[in-house]
Order: C-alpha cells, then sequence, then structure tokens
C-alpha cells in the first residue's frame, strides 16, 4: 500500500480521533513445520495489512468465510495475540506494544463474547459468580454493592434475577449467551467484539439476542466489532462492514453501500447467497469455482485469483492496491484500477512473457 512506512509508524501517523478503535496495517503471522532447529519453513499470513476505523457507537462487521482470519484479527484488536506489525488506536492510545500489566488497566474497556456459549463458561461456577468474577477483580463497584450490581445487569440482558444462584448446565444456549453477554457487559467497557455471538444458536434465538445486542448498545453506547459469516444478521446490527478474503482486505464501506453495491467479485459472491424472503424473487447465485486455497501458501498476486471469474492475466501476477473507488468505498481489485484496465495488453505480454520463461 502507499504511505505504508507512514501508516507503520506510530509516532509521524496522528489517529483520526473521530474514531474510538482504529487499526492501521495490522498483521498477525503464526509460523509453520518448525525444521530441527526450530526455524519455520512456511508462514501462515493469518491477517495481512487489515485497516479500518469504529466510531463510538456504531458497529463495523467483519465477513468473510471460514479461515479468511476474522476471528484472529478481533483476537489481535483485544492484544490476546501479540500483533506481528501495524499498529491499534483505542481512545487515541496506541495500545500495540503496552505490557500486559499497562493493558490489564484497559481490559475493562475492551472486552470479548465469545462463539461458542457451551464451551466458553466455566460449569463450576453459578451464574452469579460468573459475572461477578471481573467486576470482583477490576473493583467496578465496592464489595457490598457487587450482588446488585451483578442483578441488575442480568436484568438489563434479559435474566431473571432467579438465575443468580444457579450452573451453567441448567440453561439453554440463548440463555447462555445473554449470560456470556452480561458478564462482558458487567464490567462497563466501551468496546466489545463480538466473535459469532450467534452462530450456535437456532435461528428464532438468534433475533432475541441480535435485539438485545442492539438495545444494550443505544442503552450503554456500545461499540461494536462484529464479526459473523452470516449476512443477513451482518445487515441488520451493522454500519460499516469489512470483507476479508485469506487475512486481506477485500472490500470495505458503509453497510448499505456494499449491501447494493458490491464492487469486488468476492463481495458479489458472498452477497449472492443471502435469502430473500420473496418466493417470486428469482435467485443469481454466484457458485465460486474450486475450495479455499492454503493460507500458508497463497496464490500469488489477488490471492482471489485462483476462483474468481473475471479474472485477467494481471491478477495471476500483480497483487490489486486497495483504493477508495467513492466516498467511503474501498476495494482490492483490479477491476477498479484505472493504470491497469487503460493498459490491459501490457499486463497480458508480461504474463505469457513469464509462462514462457517457467
Amino acid at each position: 500500500m502507499e504511505n505504508e512506512k507512514v501508516l507503520n509508524s506510530s509516532e509521524e501517523y496522528t489517529p483520526n480521533p473521530k474514531y474510538i478503535l482504529e487499526v492501521k496495517n495490522l498483521n498477525k503471522y503464526f509460523p509453520l513445520n518448525p525444521n530441527f532447529f526450530g526455524k519455520p519453513q512456511s508462514i501462515l499470513k493469518a491477517v495481512n495489512n487489515v485497516s479500518f476505523g469504529v466510531e463510538k457507537g456504531k458497529t463495523i462487521g467483519i465477513v468473510g468465510e471460514s479461515g479468511c482470519g476474522k476471528t484472529t484479527l478481533g483476537r489481535t484488536i483485544l492484544k490476546l495475540y501479540e500483533s506481528d506489525g501495524g499498529n491499534i488506536w483505542f481512545e487515541g492510545q496506541n495500545i500495540t506494544t503496552l505490557k500486559r500489566k499497562e493493558m490489564n488497566k484497559l481490559r475493562v474497556d475492551m472486552q470479548l463474547v465469545f462463539q461458542d456459549p457451551y464451551s466458553s463458561l466455566p460449569p463450576r461456577m453459578t451464574v452469579g459468580e460468573i459475572i461477578s468474577e471481573a467486576v470482583k477483580v477490576h473493583k467496578i463497584v465496592p464489595k457490598e454493592e457487587i450482588q446488585a450490581h451483578v442483578l441488575k445487569i442480568m436484568e438489563q440482558c434479559g435474566l431473571q434475577t432467579t438465575y443468580y444462584d444457579r450452573y451453567p448446565h441448567e440453561f439453554s444456549g440463548g440463555q447462555r449467551q445473554r449470560i456470556c453477554i452480561a458478564r462482558a457487559l458487567a464490567v462497563n467497557p466501551k468496546l466489545v467484539i463480538c466473535d459469532e455471538p450467534v452462530s450456535a444458536l437456532d435461528v428464532s434465538i438468534q433475533a432475541q439476542i441480535i435485539n438485545l445486542l442492539k438495545q444494550l448498545q443505544n442503552e450503554m453506547d456500545l461499540t461494536y466489532v462484529f464479526i459473523s459469516h452470516d449476512l443477513s444478521v451482518v445487515k441488520y446490527i451493522t454500519d460499516n462492514i469489512l470483507v476479508m478474503y485469506l487475512g486481506n482486505m477485500m472490500e470495505y464501506g458503509d453497510t448499505d453501500e456494499i449491501f447494493d453495491n458490491p464492487l469486488h467479485p468476492y463481495t458479489k459472491a458472498l452477497f449472492s447467497a443471502v435469502p430473500v424472503p420473496n418466493p417470486d424473487h428469482e435467485m443469481n447465485r454466484i457458485i465460486l469455482n474450486g475450495d479455499i486455497p492454503s493460507p500458508a501458501n497463497p496464490p500469488k498476486g489477488c490471492k482471489f485469483h485462483t476462483r474468481c471469474r473475471e479474472c485477467m492475466g494481471v491478477c495471476k501476477i500483480l497483487e490489486p492496491v486497495y483504493k477508495e473507488v467513492s466516498e467511503n468505498h474501498f476495494v482490492a481489485c483490479h477491476l477498479y484500477n484505472e493504470e491497469v484496465m487503460n493498459d490491459k495488453e501490457k499486463y497480458e505480454n508480461i504474463v505469457k512473457d513469464l509462462e514462457n520463461y517457467n
């Protein structure tokens, strides 16, 4: 990307004050197949050069197929994984290089709702103990007010106060997810990363949880990073959408703009699968050819070119530039690169020369 040196420098770049969370050129790599001396033979780039910002009280949706790096991105933002490049600003503070003790002070402001409500709750603790644990550790309220504080949060999350002394195994999936949400909100956070919070629930329960999240956002002025592969849910709850593929950004923009005018061939294919509640509507489903390439050995050029119906020769050799095509609508695709489209013959010849050389 252009200005990469500037964007990667926390000293030279000033974060945008309108964003509560801003991510610039964030990377997270995992070493694979270490040899006898412990040196990795390959690198999996789970998150590669990702940038976005979220305004206070808004929701950004992170979407893409399984394995695209959505969950890794969320955990890296929270510093559950240490990043391998780039910067993260929270409320104007660069948290990228904060030590564990310094980061612990920010944990109350940045919380996570896990995907699986069954495995994310300790089975030997009561609901009251689960929700109050972080409240006690971070001293959110005086000791004598803890129970009243927890009961208030439970009521806000649609949980009966009689559940206080019960155990997780006594509840359904939807109730367990409400407990997970109550646990996250008990410390009065400002940012909540929701990692596919409704994917393990029935459709009817999903609607209840999504409505609860929206209600709590309005009541508590929360900011969400909403990770999901369910585009119907994403359209309902988000203000902006970031589309990812094999760790890279494919497209970013306002939710309505992305749904009304998707630009990237990958985004078009994803959105073509969204069901329409109209039996007379004819679905124009775009079927992607082949499987997702190995994240540890991605294709050269555009990572999506092996499955793209609009692939050109240049896509096989040159990584597309991530650029703003219209106001607040960004895409990484050669179809929207004027230089490439105006001189396609030049790049086609380059590809032929490379193929002949190989």
